[in-house]
């Protein structure tokens, strides 16, 4: 027996040999007389390990769980929030303030600072001289431009220069002289000599005849009217553009401050030191002190728990509603346009909708759990499929039944072959060789090929007893009984009598089939046989994690936000079949591609992105997991949904493969499970499914599109 206890997930940068090894390992074999100490047995290495999940809190540990369980997804970001002060040093710089002065020892001379000069110094530099100008005109306003004029120096060259006001000290005394009693009197000091922690910072206790000297100038109101006005339009536009390039934030956070803070102090109390002057404590409070313009490290950044990628391209979601609904002649914007945009939509959505699941399974028991991941686990999908069938039923166009099965299909190939594989390739960049749990990875390969083998076998089915009928038959040899050459040849049809008498009733029964070995599964994995995934939440908290549980988005907000992001993904969805017929007609491109390719894999990326954070962390199983699940899901669980709903509202979706679809989908089933055969990998074995991926892809874009698509 060998018990072996490991941390996962725990780390803000990923480790070098994640998941980490907490206590030594002791086993010993009583059947043969094997013991071991330490970690290097290659026997105990072969055998099921036990993982001892250790998170923050309660919500947490929960969702470290369900991403090991089977139909449950996988989750990568936090659903709580952590507390700044346990997180490493990279972290807390990204969350900083920009209002800490440091000992900085590097050069303030980098690419990314000569950078901010050339895309936003300088222009705000020279907006801030031209509303000196106007103020020093003004007369009552030079102040403010001199203000302006220090700020336009500042903001062209930030770097290592400290904005501060000066404290003020109310001090209220009462004074005995002779025994007679002297009023309180109120006085202001700005001494050095006072500790920093004996400052008053609270404004309230200021005097208020700073306060109201300061609203009854003239120059005030003439500074908001002509300066200030102007300034917030340049900084909030510079802020934007900032915030957008993502590596650039701290840019966005500076410019911020300057509409916040900065820019409402009053002239005579704001002060710009130089950095040789900030190596000894201020006497003054620092408003903003910045060293760097980019920080890579920013693609890591979150706001309320979604990463700062999906907050983002949100927008992005409002811009296409607008211009598809409200540009229904296409006068602003063509239908590729309003395609692309639409797609690009649902990218946020997906990630949105992934973040409620993950959210509403950690606070909930597992039935509620288990529901909410079958029911809104392949939304983002069923979306757009029910809506492109129902297109394609009203205008008559079977090519958008195509499209589906190709989309269908491109999902089924890319979550086999592409994401194992790339997350392989870039965790094997890292790691020379990975491991996971090969027995609980054979569930989801036993279930993929149920699933495919399910899928595919009406169309096995037509193929063998169907008759081929071909079209523009020609002989060649002017011979009757030469050979003939025959184009666009295909088996028998919806209309023929094998369809309605065996085809369709095989199509009904596999429809039922699949969902029932998809519940089967969920019992396997999850209630009789649980122990294969050896997951255990500990009851141990980690230390320094003493802090109150505090969750990004709580049950009923998950819920709200769910809800919402799936009417905004049905609207983009119906967007996207709407513009998809043009671009269908006038494209070189096949529907085919198309459809394995865009429609496919784009509503996939957040998955990809957990899939390769996952490889990173040396956590393969959740690595191959993630493609494993949304595969199995889309044969059991999203395909039957399709054929119930062609029967109650008929579209004409039937489970009729090309044979393109059918052997490539065999072919990389079987390939997934030859490689995961021997429960460990490397970058090589990734490259193989990554190149076979393409290959399949270069055949679908070489592929000749059906006639009138």
């Amino acid at each position: 027996h060998c018990g072996l206890h490991l941390q996962t997930d725990m780390m803000d940068a990923p480790s070098p040999s994640t998941p980490k090894l907490l206590f030594p390992v002791t086993c010993s074999t009583p059947t043969q007389n094997h013991s071991c100490e330490g970690i290097t047995c290659p026997r105990c290495l072969m055998m099921t390990t036990k993982t001892t999940l250790l998170a923050e809190n309660e919500v947490e540990a929960h969702k470290l769980a369900n991403n090991y369980k089977f139909g449950f997804k996988k989750w990568k970001s936090h659903v709580t929030e952590r507390p700044l002060e346990d997180r490493s040093a990279i972290v807390k710089e990204l969350y900083s303030d920009l209002n800490v002065i440091k000992q900085y020892s590097g050069s303030l001379v980098t690419f990314g600072n000569l950078l901010y000069v050339l895309l936003f110094g300088w222009w705000v530099a020279l907006l801030y001289y031209l509303i000196a100008v106007v103020m020093f005109l003004t007369v009552v306003g030079i102040p403010y431009g001199k203000m302006c004029c220090n700020l336009a120096g500042y903001y062209f060259w930030p770097f290592g220069k400290v904005i501060q006001k000066p404290y003020i000290y109310p001090r209220k005394s009462s004074v005995r002289f002779y025994g007679e009693d002297v009023a309180e009197v109120t006085a202001v000091e700005t001494t050095t000599l006072l500790d920093v922690s004996e400052r008053i910072e609270d404004s309230s206790l200021q005097t208020p005849a700073v306060g109201v000297k300061y609203w009854h100038r003239p120059s005030t109101y003439m500074w908001f009217l002509l300066g200030y006005l102007p300034l917030v339009l340049v900084h909030g536009l510079a802020s934007f553009i900032a915030w957008i390039l993502v590596i650039t934030i701290p840019v966005a956070k500076l410019n911020a401050r300057a509409i916040a803070v900065i820019l409402l102090i009053p002239p005579e109390q704001l002060q710009i030191r130089q950095p040789k002057r900030t190596e000894v404590p201020l006497d003054g409070e620092v408003v903003l002190c910045c060293y760097q313009a980019m920080n890579f490290y920013y693609y890591k950044y979150t706001v309320v728990g979604i990463n700062v990628f999906a907050v983002n391209l949100l927008p992005l979601v409002i811009v296409a509603l607008v211009l598809g609904y409200g540009d229904a002649d296409n006068r602003y914007a063509s239908s590729l346009v309003k395609f692309t945009l639409s797609v690009v939509a649902i990218v946020p959505l997906s990630h949105y909708i992934g973040m409620a699941i993950a959210s509403i399974s950690a606070q909930s028991n597992f039935a509620v759990g288990a529901v909410v991941n079958a029911t809104f686990g392949s939304i983002t999908e069923l979306t757009f499929y029910i809506t492109a069938l129902i297109k394609g039923s009203h205008k008559g166009n079977k090519c958008y039944e195509e499209v589906v099965k190709s989309a269908l299909t491109g999902t089924l190939l890319g979550c086999v072959l592409f994401i194992p594989g790339i997350s392989m390739v870039i965790g094997g960049c890292k790691h020379q060789e990975q491991r996971f749990n090969s027995r609980s990875a054979g569930v989801s390969s036993a279930l993929l090929f149920i699933s495919v083998g399910g899928v595919f076998a009406p169309t096995l089915f037509a193929k063998v007893y169907g008759s081929l009928i071909c079209q523009g038959c020609t002989n060649s040899t002017q011979n009757e009984s030469g050979p003939f050459e025959c184009s666009d040849c295909h088996f028998s049809g919806l209309q023929s009598a094998l369809f309605h008498s065996h085809i369709q009733p095989l199509i009904y029964t596999v429809s039922i089939l699949l969902p029932a070995s998809y519940v089967i599964g969920l019992i396997f994995s999850l209630k009789t046989h649980n122990h294969i995934y050896d997951i255990h939440i500990s009851d141990r908290h980690v230390p320094g994690h003493s802090h109150s549980v505090v969750v990004h988005w709580s049950r009923w907000r998950a819920v709200v936000l769910l809800i919402v992001a799936t009417i905004f993904m049905s609207a983009c969805a119906e967007l996207v079949s709407e513009h998809i017929n043009p671009l269908l007609s006038n494209s070189v491109i096949s529907s085919y591609f198309l459809g394995v390719t865009v429609l496919a894999m784009v509503p996939e990326l957040p998955e990809i992105v957990n899939g390769i954070q996952f490889a990173l962390q040396n956590n393969i199983s959740l690595s191959l997991e993630v493609g494993s699940s949304i595969a199995v899901q889309v044969c059991m669980l999203q395909i039957p949904v399709l054929v119930l709903f062609s029967v109650i509202y008929p579209v004409g979706f039937n489970l009729l493969f090309s044979d393109l679809h059918l052997w490539a989908s065999i072919f990389s089933v079987i390939l997934m499970n030859y490689i995961f055969m021997d429960g460990k990998c490397d970058y090589f074995q990734g490259t193989a499914l990554v190149v076979v991926y393409l290959i399949i892809i270069s055949m679908y874009f070489f592929a000749p599109a059906l006639s009138g698509c």
